[in-house]
């Protein structure tokens, strides 16, 4: 059951699912793992989907505006763990955790389809992500669990309103804004410009380490494994190098045709 009918004798709560992804620190060097060429994540720093952070927030803010639950979904290695604290302790109430290594590899179709099980398994009004992961960038994760789950799907939110069981949002465009509004349960996905999100307090650390966190396997959420991981992925890597060397760059001496030889280089390089 996703969602129980609004009742305005019980009250608007509005139940919320917040998706969470770690990713490796922008600022950090990523490399490919020679053995199957996915990403090494183990040799690099990582850290909260930036935009998922604004997701995060938005939750709260609706949670403290009408009441209700925020649950932080996962999906990822043991080391997610780490994502899901933060986002505990910014004031989510409880997570989930989809761990496997069956899911080692997985595409975005593949991701959505595990995503969807776990989802299918929760009651909520509304789930919320980021528009877009920094490692991947498709920004296609909100649009295929809708599809999945049979919901509406509002993207691109930069203001999101719930009044009872409508949900309206202002979808950012490149020349304004967009009203679009839905019945719940709804799939919402948010831009950076929604909110500015809040830094966890030490009482909100202290308190996400007794916060209910629910560790699931691919046969606790009923994901078949020929559906996930490298093998039957959609898409991978074939083939990869690494980056050649930084090479010396070319002294050009102005002896009054300065000009001239720069243009001659950029033409040689098809800048020009």
């Amino acid at each position: 059951m996703l969602h129980a009918p609004f009742d305005p004798e019980v009250g608007a709560h509005v139940n919320i699912v917040v998706l969470v992804k770690q990713v490796p620190d922008t600022w950090a060097e990523r490399k490919l793992q020679d053995s199957d060429k996915t990403l090494d994540r183990a040799a690099v720093d990582v850290v909260m989907n930036e935009i998922d952070e604004y997701a995060v927030e938005e939750a709260l803010q609706i949670k403290e505006a009408s009441g209700g639950e925020v649950t932080i979904v996962t999906m990822g290695p043991d080391r997610a763990v780490e994502t899901i604290r933060k986002a505990l302790s910014m004031g989510a109430d409880k997570a989930v955790h989809l761990s496997d290594e069956a899911l080692h590899g997985s595409c975005a179709l593949q991701t959505s389809y595990a995503l969807s099980k776990v989802l299918g398994s929760l009651e909520f009004d509304l789930v919320i992500c980021g528009s877009e992961s920094t490692d991947a960038r498709l920004s296609i994760m909100a649009p295929l669990l809708a599809e999945r789950l049979g919901l509406p799907q509002l993207s691109g939110a930069r203001k999101v309103t719930v009044e009872g069981g409508t949900v309206r949002i202002e979808r950012q465009t490149e020349s304004g804004y967009d009203v679009v509004e839905a019945s719940t349960p709804a799939i919402i996905s948010v831009v950076e410009k929604i909110n500015e999100p809040r830094y966890p307090s030490f009482k909100g650390i202290m308190a996400a380490k007794k916060k209910p966190l629910t560790s699931l396997t691919i046969a606790d959420a009923g994901i078949e494994a020929d559906k996930v991981g490298l093998a039957s992925a959609t898409s991978m890597v074939e083939s990869f190098s690494n980056r050649p060397p930084r090479q010396a760059g070319q002294i050009v001496k102005d002896e009054g045709d300065g000009g001239v030889k720069v243009a001659e280089f950029l033409a040689s390089r098809k800048f020009i």
